[in-house]
């Protein structure tokens, strides 16, 4: 069985304190549930890192990490360089978007990667404009110091960040019970390979444990169309080492409960 380290949520709530409250009363919505199996700041960005070193396609870039509640609440957010300027600044934000995303369309039963609403959102397709709904907040994304994005005392953590991210890098965060607890987003490489880093970071944290899906094997993997149209539940490929160590995710890092 996976150790955990419980993640204080003291901070958070003193920030929102109105929000923190939301789930009070209802089962589905309580923060603390995803406090209680989080590992601490270190240790996340520790597990990035090791993650970082292997195949992953894409541009071998730093990345950025963001965690939410299922109240959208971020709980956590890290970057995997040494310095904050190792990754591309404009990847933090993002990777929050693509956790709110994760988050805010998926349910207990059914679960949608932000990858998996590519196609979807398209002219055409029949989620166009969910893009421009649920815009980031940018009182909460830009709140300064800016020293200390990434960190412990990253301003966005406690608040909602909001936002929308439609190609991949965004997964739900279900535990070992079946519960949905929140989202995780990456961001920093290509969007093949963001989908990829988060998948395995959120298989590292023991939070996989995805109930169905639109993707192979009934999960939220990333699909690629095999004659590149794209008209569901597809994703542009990227690079071809990305694309085929994505297709064998759900067999080489399956999800459900790591016993």
């Amino acid at each position: 069985m996976r150790a955990f380290y419980a993640f204080p949520l003291v901070a958070a709530c003193a920030v929102a304190a109105s929000s923190c409250g939301d789930g009070a009363t209802d089962p589905s919505l309580q923060a603390v549930t995803l406090a209680s199996v989080l590992p601490g700041h270190a240790a996340l960005r520790s597990k990035l890192r090791q993650i970082l070193e292997e195949k992953n396609g894409g541009l071998g870039f730093e990345m950025w990490a963001t965690i939410l509640d299922r109240n959208g609440l971020v709980v956590d957010v890290v970057f995997s360089g040494v310095n904050r300027g190792d990754q591309w600044p404009g990847s933090r934000v993002i990777s929050a978007q693509k956790a709110n995303t994760a988050n805010a369309f998926s349910l207990a039963g059914f679960a949608l990667s932000t990858a998996n609403l590519y196609a979807a959102v398209q002219p055409g397709g029949s989620l166009f404009g969910l893009q421009e709904s649920n815009p980031v907040n940018p009182v909460v994304a830009y709140a300064g110091p800016a020293s200390a994005y990434g960190s412990t005392s990253d301003p966005m953590i406690g608040r909602r960040i909001g936002g929308i991210n439609v190609f991949g890098g965004g997964l739900a965060l279900y535990t070992t019970t079946g519960n949905l607890i929140g989202g995780i987003g990456l961001s920093g490489d290509t969007a093949c390979t963001d989908h990829i880093i988060a998948w395995k970071l959120r298989h590292s944290l023991n939070l996989d444990n995805v109930p169905a899906g639109v993707g192979e094997g009934n999960t939220d993997n990333i699909i690629f169309s095999s004659d590149e149209t794209i008209n569901g539940f597809e994703h542009p490929k990227c690079d071809p080492e990305a694309v085929t160590i994505a297709e064998g995710l759900p067999t080489d890092f399956p999800v459900g409960p790591d016993e």
